[in-house]
């Protein structure tokens, strides 16, 4: 025999010799069980820790003097593109008016033509260059001050122009009759034509990362005082009895850039419920009918900050600081929820719904509003490994472990039975 070491004392594996085992068959199926088993539990911890999760993460949001992103995209079949107005204002004290950047009018033909497309354009303030003008030629602005931007300084050359003059100074204008500009480029009959027509408004507004909102209204929009006004005349003036209104369809409204759809699958999943898939956009595909012209809807959005992180971000941060500020996998974006409200201008209450203790009060501006909101937490979604190597390495051992003690168990339990068995049909022979 070899030498003992001063380890043989403390091995905790002791050893039977050959000729004190016993094999059986039942110990054979067993053990081929047992090592299928272990192979499948181990290939499903192989796969879970080649798994990767997203991790939210909820955080104060410390950015400051941020800019936002809102992009937009709503049709309204009953509203002509000639009236309808996008205005901007935030708690900074910011205005917008008329936002001319960004953002485009689609002209859409009347529902009984079926409301396709007839014309693109920008929401730009001089549509009519006037070019064909004399050029010693001086529009008279009717009372009013030129707009700062006019083509001609202190000139109204343009129908547009004296338009511009008259909200400068809070004045309705109407069809423009008696204005040598718009007779000369025939705005009212130009408006009358498009009477029956829808609009889509499309693209991107950029704004203060504040409390908020924007609104959609009929007529050229001023500020007098602190109350913000809309020329409605042309909207209520309309000839032949025709009406229009603020039935609407919300195709998209989103705050930030859209996540892409393989994230959007990592983070809700295709079989993820509506509560709780993340990133939708809860007013994307929203529709209100109404057929009263005097009709408000708002919409309050509550938005919160959100960022996703790829696997592997901080490792792409380090290698591209200070070197050319390239795309790190990230995405900075908003999720948002909503509440909706709607109500007739002239008052009245919803006894027709049951509730005729809530009363709606009189006036205001038909359109659609949108007020934000910002919240002061940020989300952090943010992949990473479901488990790690070590927490790998410890499962498989638990699955090889508790594997085999169980078999032990069972045949045992299976050589116990047998045994048993053949004594008692020993004695009854």
């Amino acid at each position: 025999m070899p030498p003992k070491s001063r380890f043989t004392r403390l091995d905790a594996f002791t050893k039977t010799v050959e000729d004190a085992r016993i094999r059986t068959t039942s110990g054979g199926i067993v053990t081929i069980v047992s090592l299928l088993v272990v192979l499948f539990l181990a290939w499903g911890e192989w796969a879970d820790y080649r798994r990767i999760v997203v991790h939210p993460e909820l955080i104060v949001d410390k950015g400051r003097g941020e800019r936002m992103e809102i992009h937009l995209n709503i049709t309204f079949p009953k509203m002509p593109c000639e009236l309808l107005t996008l205005d901007v204002m935030d708690v900074s004290g910011e205005q917008q008016h008329g936002v001319a950047h960004g953002v485009k009018k689609v002209r859409l033909r009347p529902q009984s033509q079926g409301g396709g497309v007839i014309d693109t354009r920008s929401l730009a303030l001089h549509d009519e260059k006037a070019e064909h003008l004399d050029p010693k030629y001086c529009g008279e602005c009717y009372g009013a001050t030129a707009p700062a931007t006019a083509i001609k300084q202190g000139c109204c050359n343009t129908c547009d122009e004296v338009r511009e003059a008259y909200a400068t100074q809070g004045w309705a204008f109407g069809r423009g009759e008696g204005v040598e500009q718009c007779e000369r480029e025939h705005y009212a009959e130009k408006l009358d034509e498009q009477r029956e027509e829808g609009c889509r408004i499309e693209g991107d507004l950029t704004v203060n990362k504040v409390v908020g909102n924007f609104h959609l209204a009929p007529g050229r929009s001023f500020s007098n005082g602190n109350i913000h006004v809309h020329d409605l005349k042309n909207y209520w003036d309309t000839p032949n009895g025709q009406k229009h209104d603020f039935t609407h369809v919300i195709h998209q409204l989103r705050f930030g850039p859209q996540l892409p759809e393989a994230i959007k699958q990592k983070l809700g999943g295709a079989k993820a419920m509506p509560w709780t898939n993340h990133h939708v956009n809860p007013l994307d595909g929203v529709k209100q009918e109404t057929q009263d012209p005097n009709f408000n809807y708002m919409y309050f959005v509550k938005i919160v900050p959100t960022s996703y992180l790829p696997l592997g971000w901080e490792k792409q941060m380090q290698k591209l600081v200070g070197i050319d500020g390239s795309a790190d996998g990230s995405v900075e974006t908003h999720q948002y929820s909503v509440t909706s409200h709607k109500r007739s201008l002239t008052g009245g209450n919803d006894a027709a719904e049951g509730h005729a203790e809530r009363q709606h009060s009189r006036g205001g501006i038909p359109g659609v509003f949108f007020s934000y909101d910002i919240s002061p937490m940020k989300v952090i979604n943010r992949e990473q490994p479901a488990k790690t190597f070590l927490g790998f390495l410890a499962g498989l051992c638990a699955i090889v472990g508790g594997t085999l003690t169980v078999a032990a168990a069972v045949d045992r339990g299976l050589f116990e039975g047998t045994t048993r068995l053949k004594k008692l049909r020993t004695k009854d022979m």
